[in-house]
């Protein structure tokens, strides 16, 4: 199921506005990188979903979450509470506001099914040398029928061996990434929370009355309090699941 499916259709951004060019133009990047992000989750659970994906995400998050702040910082800094300034500005920079809060809440709704998905789905591993060696066919001569019986007895111990080996540390390791990326997700979502605040003071600043954005600000509290939620399930999720695996890959 993907995003679109599991949190309905993503919010309409028609594209830079005509208030601030510079602050337009970073809600229309971000807008366009969260897109980017919410198709790096649909690919959780997939055959896609490696190593390297999750990394991808990791790296997606980070950029996002940098241009979140960059752009809070910029709308903070041309807000002005003067009466004398042109009705058109002011309605034009409090469109930008509302552009930028309804599109943190489609990134904290992404955020909120990134972490159920990691925290059920671990990334499948690069392949083994024993399996990378397998796939190339090393052994091709025609040897004796008890040796090469014997031989490849051998060899399949030590290939189970190798292989359970290099799976519990990688499990191990998946298992300590996951609950790190997990609180880095709360760090970010707490963030995003105080950005929600200071966007609802900046609102009131600018004393101008749009359609949507009280539901905005309710609808960004609500999904950030599902995601916190969610958050603290998954983390305890993985730590759950930890001693189970460390047992089960010696049975």
């Amino acid at each position: 199921m993907s995003f679109q499916d599991a949190e309905g259709t993503s919010t309409a951004f028609p594209g830079p506005r005509t208030g601030n060019p510079e602050i337009a133009r970073g809600i229309f990047q971000l807008n366009t990188a969260i897109a980017g992000f919410r198709r790096l989750v649909d690919a959780i659970g997939t055959a896609r979903d490696t190593v390297e994906h999750r990394q991808k995400l990791v790296n997606a998050r980070q950029s996002i979450s940098k241009l979140v702040k960059e752009i809070s910082v910029k709308l903070k800094a041309v807000r002005d509470p003067d009466p004398n300034i042109p009705l058109s500005k002011r309605v034009e920079d409090s469109k930008l506001t509302r552009d930028f809060q309804a599109i943190l809440v489609d990134f904290q709704k992404a955020q909120k099914l990134s972490v159920e998905r990691e925290a059920v789905y671990v990334p499948a591993p690069s392949p083994s040398p024993w399996q990378m060696s397998s796939a190339l066919g090393e052994d091709t001569a025609p040897p004796d029928k008890n040796q090469e019986h014997e031989r490849l007895t051998e060899e399949q111990k030590r290939r189970e061996i190798f292989l359970l080996e290099n799976e519990f540390i990688f499990n191990e390791a998946m298992i300590e990434e996951r609950e790190q990326g997990i609180k880095d997700i709360g760090y970010q979502i707490a963030e995003v929370n105080e950005i929600f605040r200071d966007l609802a003071v900046l609102i009131h600043e600018q004393g101008i009355e749009i359609d949507g954005i009280g539901t905005n600000i309710e609808a960004a509290a609500t999904t950030t309090a599902n995601a916190e939620a969610q958050v603290a399930k998954a983390s305890k999720s993985v730590k759950s699941k930890t001693s189970w695996m460390n047992c089960n890959l010696w049975l």
